[in-house]
């Protein structure tokens, strides 16, 4: 059969006009949307403790920072004995390092800490002097470290653990080895309020916090950070709120979790979930294996802890949630115990794991 011109010269545009339609339709698709990473889920800040060393040494570390995170936290760099390993000496290198990253990638900068009982150097151990001299050399470290990072950090951890476990007095003298706090000693029970003060007079811009462990237990321990914020609260000492750390195992009560966090939040103050990790080899067992059953139970966790953050601290006291880490590679757990464990979000070759989006779909569900 032979078409005639006019109608073959329709067919042909009908044609044409058909393949532009579909091409039409198949550019209009929309891209494919990116993954949901912990910081573009959460309605608050995601934030890790981080380390020099460990940004400046893997690829892999530093796209997973920058990816999920917009917090950081310093791991050990911005603490006494590293920034300030002889008296007068300061040593900000690291410490820059890692504000540096932070400001270039826009996270916030939490500093961890001015006063620990801990992580001191020989020549403040073994001081020799008296009342006046041990107020100077308190006072002046912490001025000098906040007069440096003024207006680079956004908060800190002013005065970290400073009460025991078992009475929830605060630390003086050693009764278990290590337990003891040189700061109480020599400076007296109020030694914590003149740290938030003298933190305050060098930036007054920064968010200040009590950090502590522990808070899930309840007990003497959770009573006494209770009092100790208050106290300070209501005394007007420049206190913006409390860190709330939670190294915790698989077997935390989610009763006592859920408590600690109602009580915390009834302060007024900021709560910050401030050290997240969740061990799943309590009993230092030697042969575990980390089975399905225990990835499908850490993540119920880790689920648990965002959904009840959310539901239980108002938003306006909300500071976010951070953990120590997030590849199990660098957690500290491992070499501190002596055991196999496997805390965090991510497996050593930085692959998400189990925990990871239990967290996940407890910022959002």
């Amino acid at each position: 059969m032979i078409i005639p011109l006019r109608n073959c010269c329709c067919f042909v545009l009908l044609i044409n006009v058909l393949l532009f339609a579909g091409a039409c339709k198949k550019k209009s698709n929309p891209a494919p949307t990116a993954d949901p990473t912990l910081q573009s889920t959460a309605p608050f800040l995601m934030g890790s403790a981080v380390g020099s060393d460990a940004i400046k040494g893997s690829y892999n570390y530093q796209g997973t920072l920058i990816n999920e995170y917009n917090s950081v936290t310093s791991d050990y760099q911005l603490k006494f004995d590293w920034v300030e390993p002889q008296q007068g000496v300061f040593n900000y290198a690291d410490g820059d390092y890692i504000v540096a990253f932070a400001t270039q990638h826009h996270m916030r900068v939490h500093a961890h800490n001015f006063i620990w009982h801990q992580a001191l150097p020989n020549w403040v151990i073994n001081f020799q002097g008296d009342s006046l001299a041990w107020e100077n050399l308190f006072k002046t470290h912490i001025e000098s470290e906040a007069t440096h990072y003024k207006g680079q950090v956004a908060s800190w951890d002013v005065v970290n653990e400073a009460i025991r476990d078992d009475d929830g007095t605060l630390r003086n003298k050693d009764v278990n080895p290590g337990d003891g706090s040189i700061w109480r000693q020599h400076l007296g029970a109020d030694y914590i309020a003149r740290a938030f003060q003298y933190a305050h007079e060098a930036d007054p811009n920064a968010l200040l916090f009590y950090n502590d462990y522990g808070q899930e237990w309840g007990g003497v321990k959770l009573d006494s950070i209770i009092a100790l914020v208050t106290s300070l609260k209501n005394r007007g000492i420049p206190i913006s709120g409390v860190g709330m750390q939670m190294h915790i195992d698989i077997n935390a009560s989610n009763a006592g979790i859920t408590a600690a966090l109602k009580r915390l939040a009834a302060t007024g103050l900021k709560v910050h979930i401030s050290e997240l990790d969740i061990s799943v080899n309590p009993n230092n067992d030697p042969n575990i294996v980390f089975t399905s059953d225990l990835q499908t139970t850490q993540a119920a966790k880790y689920r648990f802890i965002a959904e009840t953050y959310r539901a239980t601290v108002p938003a306006a006291q909300q500071y976010g949630i951070t953990t120590w880490e997030f590849c199990d590679a660098d957690s500290w757990i491992p070499a501190f115990f002596h055991r196999k464990d496997w805390p965090l979000l991510f497996d050593s070759d930085y692959k998400k794991k189990a925990a990871y989006f239990g967290l996940l779909k407890g910022l959002k569900d």
